[in-house]
């Protein structure tokens, strides 16, 4: 028969270990794998900013009908102003044009798409270790990919020098992919003035960066995680955005995202917007709605937005918390210097355990984090975390 070849995938490593968490009797089961932000109580709320959007939106609304293939103009120009600042020329000068995508995944693949059907470039540089996800995003584009060296095991930091020498490697043409802030898994980002370095290397190496932007203001706050972002800008002529509203919205389900194309003038700008619109056409036809009225809302009402702001920054606070009182705790029982937790940003944390230890952390405690010992800092709450503390001082021994 036509399917009889087909062999089965492996399972994704980030899903599969859902399902396995989900499979497990146990009751004292602590899931640290998936990248979803969970509140104290170990749920994956609603924000109330969003709740009032979407009594408006019921109240307001009066059709479904299509949205235009690239997302109403309004949800791309807020997307704009969140990334480069309000006032910015990217925001309303023409140079820089969005569509919405669905989620920062599939910002990402529309980016790729349109970079290999318009032969912007053939192969793209990502960051080793990354989201496991960038590199089969590029591979199903049609994109060839190469590595460069980011976290340094030993001194839990940023391997820049290294990073640097390898990227000295790329062919100029070569596109380049950043995370903007939060790196996932790592959590570790460039300094400000490793940012300028990084802005002006591409500029003179010809390289053209794609920047994955999906943790804006889970780091340090809107603006200052926009540096990285904004620091490029100014150097690079050109350059790709993929943005998401799913962790900073909580909008996981809704499918929330937004690629932005900065050209070097309007002319060549309007010529990439209608090409990505054929991207778009052909992947998915049409962007989903909701979501993106949601963003649109909340930033176009000064309350709402201001609520939004609040409520972000209870999640980073939140975050922030966990990261300092793990550090505490493991210290206090003994279990190791982790105070490299506390110099990570964003969700996630790399904890330096190998996959021997993950996998005893998963069978002898019911805790399940990533293979390559990424912890989700998000998952972590007042009830947990003792638990967690003692199990990695066990599987530290």
């Amino acid at each position: 028969m036509f399917f009889d070849h087909i062999e089965a995938a492996p399972a994704d490593p980030i899903l599969g270990l859902t399902d396995a968490f989900k499979n497990d009797p146990r009751a004292d089961k602590i899931n640290l794998g998936v990248g979803v932000y969970k509140n104290e109580q170990g749920q994956t709320a609603i924000l109330d900013c969003v709740k009032k959007a979407e009594k408006l939106l019921l109240e307001k609304e009066t059709t479904k009908s299509y949205l235009p293939i690239t997302g109403m103009p309004e949800y791309g120009r807020f997307a704009r102003e969140l990334i480069f600042g309000k006032g910015h020329e990217y925001v309303d000068g023409g140079r820089a044009v969005s569509c919405h995508c669905p989620g920062g995944t599939g910002a990402l693949r529309i980016g790729a798409d349109f970079i290999r059907q318009q032969n912007v470039a053939t192969t793209v540089w990502i960051s080793d270790p990354t989201w496991a996800n960038h590199y089969q995003i590029a591979t199903s584009a049609g994109l060839k990919f190469e590595r460069y060296p980011y976290y340094d095991r030993v001194s839990h930091s940023l391997a820049f020098d290294r990073m640097m020498e390898t990227l000295s490697q790329a062919h100029e043409g070569d596109v380049v992919l950043l995370h903007g802030c939060c790196h996932n898994p790592t959590g570790i980002d460039p300094t400000p003035e490793q940012w300028e370095q990084i802005a002006v290397f591409l500029k003179e190496h010809k390289l053209l960066p794609f920047i994955d932007f999906a943790y804006q203001g889970i780091g340090h706050g809107i603006d200052e995680d926009a540096l990285g972002v904004r620091t490029v800008a100014k150097h690079c002529p050109e350059m790709l955005v993929a943005s998401s509203f799913s962790k900073n919205f909580g909008l996981y389900n809704e499918r929330a995202g937004v690629l932005t194309v900065v050209s070097e003038n309007t002319e060549t700008a309007a010529k990439v917007i209608s090409q990505l619109k054929i991207s778009v056409r052909t992947a998915i036809s049409n962007p989903p709605a909701h979501g993106e009225k949601i963003v649109t809302t909340i930033l176009s009402d000064a309350q709402l937005r201001a609520q939004w702001e609040q409520e972000l920054k209870g999640m980073r606070d939140r975050i922030l918390e966990m990261r300092h009182l793990l550090v505490e705790k493991l210290s206090a029982a003994g279990a190791g210097d982790y105070s490299f937790f506390e110099s990570q940003n964003g969700m996630f944390s790399f904890s330096g355990l190998d996959k021997d230890q993950v996998a005893r952390l998963k069978e002898e405690f019911g805790i399940y984090i990533v293979g390559s010992g990424r912890i989700c800092v998000a998952g972590i709450n007042h009830s947990n975390i003792d638990r967690l503390v003692e199990a990695l001082k066990a599987v530290k021994k």
